[in-house]
């Protein structure tokens, strides 16, 4: 596996003084997953914020207390997407859009990595993008599991356009993978077996890109005559080299979940926002897959079932408690189900799966 180095300042520092953040909030909802746990146990929490970017960290794995916000600067940051590695390091994409000198946009994809819980962020490096005239829309991305970055965005033509690193490090050319009409960023998975998949939404259907190794070319697109609805799509990998995608069906408004080969099997619940958090976990020594979403009424909502198991039933539970954007999952420390929102006001929120049987969360605590 590919070895990043941090800079001797950099892997030592944290980032600003403490308290530097104090006083600001969100301003809205990161995209990806912005709720991590580092090789420490540690989880740490990301927001976009006017400027730049807050982050919270655990004080121990665990919880239940948490330090920050600290503020990392971003000028002209207009969407952020933070993706983790299998290796723990945490990848920040981008959107930046400043004014150029005669007052037209200037827009590109910026990238930034953080080797370690609660310490600094190596500079934000540019990746250029596709389209000079501005017409790219949010990053999404993925780490390979030997630590190459891989950032899709859709293109000014409406397809879907590819940056991603080589072994040595230094990034390839924009690669354009084809594609047309895309509704939004795609959903992004890495297999165990070291494969991509990639599955994004459009006006004909559902689109599809595989490697047929890793570290190789997509192929595709091959499309599937089948409605999800813009800007919900997720994926996790639900049995060895296998994913499952999650959409709310553009038709009936609920959840639906879908594997190649396969019809969708609908989960019920109601309609998405935006993209479902997933996560895979053991409850009640049974292999689960746990979703949460926000739903068109500006709540959060919480769904369990068996991993592959649709058919059995899914499970649905409304939370009173308002939020901005789309929640976030994880397991902590303790291997606890993790939840969190951003209020309206800007100040995120997380509770704990319970002791005892199935999936209740504690109290939410205000960070």
């Amino acid at each position: 596996m590919r070895r990043r180095q941090a800079g001797p300042v950099e892997a030592a520092r944290p980032v600003g003084r403490s308290g530097e953040g104090q006083g600001r909030v969100a301003s809205g909802v990161a995209h990806g997953n912005w709720l991590t746990r580092g090789k420490d146990g540690r989880l740490t929490l990301y927001a976009p914020a006017d400027g730049g970017l807050l982050r919270w960290t655990e004080t121990t794995a665990g919880g239940p207390d948490w330090s920050g916000p600290h503020f990392v600067a971003v000028p002209g940051l207009t969407q952020l997407t933070v993706v983790q590695g299998a290796d723990g390091y945490v990848h920040f994409l981008g959107r930046r859009e400043r004014t150029k000198a005669d007052g037209s946009p200037n827009v590109d994809i910026v990238h930034a990595i953080q080797y370690q819980t609660g310490l600094a962020f190596t500079d934000w490096r540019s990746l250029g993008t596709p389209h000079p005239d501005g017409d790219v829309g949010r990053p999404a991305g993925a780490v390979a599991q030997d630590g190459t970055v891989h950032v899709f965005v859709r293109g000014g033509h409406g397809g879907l356009m590819l940056r991603r690193e080589a072994p040595n490090g230094k990034w390839r050319a924009w690669e354009d993978l084809h594609g047309g009409g895309l509704d939004g960023p795609p959903a992004v998975v890495v297999l165990a077996s070291g494969r991509m998949e990639v599955c994004a939404a459009a006006g004909t259907g559902v689109l599809i890109w595989r490697q047929s190794a890793p570290g190789g070319d997509f192929g595709g697109p091959r499309g599937f005559s089948l409605r999800a609805a813009p800007g919900t799509l997720a994926a996790a990998e639900t049995a060895p080299d296998r994913a499952t995608f999650f959409w709310t069906e553009a038709d009936s408004g609920v959840a639906a979940a879908w594997r190649i080969g396969g019809w969708p099997a609908m989960l019920g619940g109601s309609a998405a926002e935006r993209p479902y958090a997933v996560l895979r976990t053991d409850l009640d020594g049974y292999d689960c897959l746990v979703l949460a979403y926000r739903d068109q009424d500006g709540s959060p909502v919480l769904g369990m079932g068996g991993t592959e198991n649709e058919e059995a039933g899914f499970w649905w539970y409304a939370l009173a408690e308002p939020c901005q954007g789309g929640p976030a999952l994880a397991r902590d420390g303790r291997g606890r189900v993790v939840m969190a929102l951003i209020d309206p006001d800007g100040t995120p929120k997380v509770a704990r799966q319970e002791d005892g049987a199935g999936l209740s969360l504690t109290h939410w605590h205000r960070l």
